[in-house]
């Protein structure tokens, strides 16, 4: 085996080996050209080369979103660096472990005019958990900065920064590494809630007649069965849970924005809950946010062992702990009370759906019925991913099969990489993996396609109504040459010769019986990866969707 000869990158490939961290994403390049040596040299590693930095760093969140361990992508001097940025922000936010390695020029060579050459250090400290700025020899304050990094990224479940400077040459290899490297230990930090903390805590809870619990983004079985029962056998508490929280029960309202949309005043007044709480990532429906805001509850609670948002402005505790943890201490010490406020919800919950089922039946094609279409002919087991705006929100409006496990970048809620992101989720999960997403973040995303990694049971559903149906549905927007192409970014694009560079198999469809007709092939195994491209009425779509929540009621 061989070893750059630059001490520093022996280093940091060997404290890497000893974290355990397998999976490096490489964006090629030459100041980066000792740490590549090492990592591809070593048989530990496996390693994968994408071009673009953007989707190269989405491409390994997507693989630490899976496997739950940190991955490391690295990248070349310069900008190189900031095109990582994007991910970075969307892992910091959705708390997935990433760790970030830049190849820097010494720094007797930034703000000299030197080619890409930029100030590389605390670059992206706005969203990282710790910034590893390392001088150019290694050392026991190099070699504690880097075991830091990792070990940040593994205790606080998101991305951290190293900056290496390397001096020229870069190529240069031996055969037996020449540094003894400092490898720190760590262990995850276990953590109970304070025994008086349970006590007051279920001493209200005891007493509440309305709890409302909204969970957020979730992994799948992250909720042992016993407390989701629990839960939905307590008539004083109505549990809210979206796509992406991969909880189901039949007691559950799973479809936030068409249960809220038409209610009156004193729908909101009876629903106002005692107690909101929430667990779970970052939460789609603006709605829920807007009624919790509204008619803010007396004690708003959180469980989560990193943070929690003050999202309804009414935060009053935050359990610092992992939600299952949380209410395998918390709930054996509540008791149920009397109260309808379960069953009410439920009764709106019937009527909606049946209200549903009726729209439905009579819709006419458009972004709302091809969601449909979809849902319908899901395959059980399935790995789905889905794009940020309209496409996730359009899927809080369905009942997807309990099998399915939904992801969708919710950190930031940017449509940049949602490709990227799905192709490293479905190699590291290697089942069957489709994500759904509309045309403007397809496009957006595109080079994602250039990748030698995607699994050929990989399949995308793009969503083309010519441009970003969003904005349509967002209200105030006036309809003029402005709004066509400074917001809705109108257009005629199609995915079909990308799918023919990139060997795809494409397939088209524009109304109900062409979709039904291609969905029965398209969900079959293939040797190649698929995508299917829905083209929808751009000046439909809005006024459809808007006419459905108004015939909820």
């Amino acid at each position: 085996m061989i070893y750059p000869k630059i001490a520093l990158a022996q280093s940091i490939i060997e404290i890497c080996h000893a974290k355990g961290i397998q999976h490096i994403v490489i964006a090629p390049g030459s100041r980066n050209a000792p740490l590549t040596i090492g990592f591809t040299a070593n048989p530990y590693f496996t390693c994968y080369s994408i071009a673009d930095e953007r989707c190269a760093a989405f491409f390994a969140m997507g693989i630490a979103q899976q496997i739950g361990k940190p991955v490391v992508v690295v990248c070349t001097s310069g900008s190189a660096v900031l095109n990582f940025y994007p991910a970075v922000a969307e892992a910091f936010y959705s708390m997935i472990p990433l760790v970030i390695i830049s190849a820097d020029r010494p720094k007797t060579m930034v703000d000299i005019g030197d080619g890409q050459t930029i100030r590389q250090e605390n670059v992206m400290a706005n969203h990282t958990h710790f910034n590893a700025n390392l001088t150019e020899t290694a050392s026991e304050e190099n070699d504690f900065l880097i075991n830091e990094a990792f070990n940040k990224a593994f205790s606080k479940s998101g991305p951290t920064h190293i900056n290496a400077p390397f001096e020229e040459p870069l190529y240069e290899t031996i055969s037996v590494p020449t540094v003894d490297t400092m490898i720190s230990t760590f262990g995850k930090v276990y953590k109970t809630i304070p025994f008086e903390d349970v006590i007051a805590a279920t001493n209200i809870w005891n007493t509440a007649r309305k709890k409302l619990v909204l969970v957020g983004t979730l992994n799948p079985n992250e909720i042992d069965s016993v407390i989701i029962k629990h839960l939905a056998n307590d008539p004083s508490v109505l549990v809210m849970t979206e796509t992406t929280s991969n909880l189901h029960d039949e007691s559950f309202l799973n479809n936030i924005d068409a249960i809220i949309t038409p209610f009156s005043k004193e729908d909101f007044d009876y629903f106002q809950p005692d107690i909101v709480l929430t667990f779970g990532g970052m939460i789609v429906s603006k709605r829920i946010k807007s009624f919790l805001r509204n008619y803010q509850p007396i004690h708003h609670w959180h469980v989560d062992r990193h943070r929690a948002y003050n999202t309804f402005g009414s935060l009053t505790y935050h359990f610092e702990v992992n939600p299952n943890d949380f209410f395998n201490q918390f709930l054996p010490y509540t008791k149920y009370i009397e109260s309808n406020y379960r069953d009410v919800g439920l009764g709106i919950k019937a009527v909606r759906k049946e209200k549903h089922a009726a729209y439905m039946t009579n819709l006419s094609f458009c972004d709302f019925k091809a969601f449909e279409q979809i849902v319908n002919k899901l395959p059980e087991n399935l790995h789905l991913q889905v794009g940020n705006s309209s496409s996730i929100r359009y899927m809080q409006l369905f009942d997807l099969p309990k099998s399915a496990e939904v992801f969708c970048n919710r950190g930031t809620s940017g449509i940049d990489g949602s490709t990227s992101t799905a192709i490293g989720a479905a190699l590291a999960s290697e089942k069957d993996t489709l994500l759904i997403t509309g045309d403007v973040s397809f496009f957006y995303d595109s080079n994602a396609l250039w990748n030698n990694y995607i699994p050929k049971n990989f399949k995308i559903i793009v969503i083309n109504n010519g441009g970003g149906g969003i904005f349509r549905i967002l209200p105030g927007h006036e309809e003029n040459e402005t709004f066509h192409t400074y917001f809705e970014t109108a257009h005629c694009l199609t995915a079909e010769q990308l799918a023919a560079m990139y060997r795809f198999e494409y397939r088209k469809a524009s109304t109900v019986e062409s979709l039904e007709q291609e969905l029965k092939s398209f969900f079959m195994e293939t040797d190649t990866p698929q995508i299917l491209e829905i083209f929808t009425p751009t000046y439909e779509n809005d006024k459809l969707l808007k006419d459905y929540f108004r015939k909820l009621v």
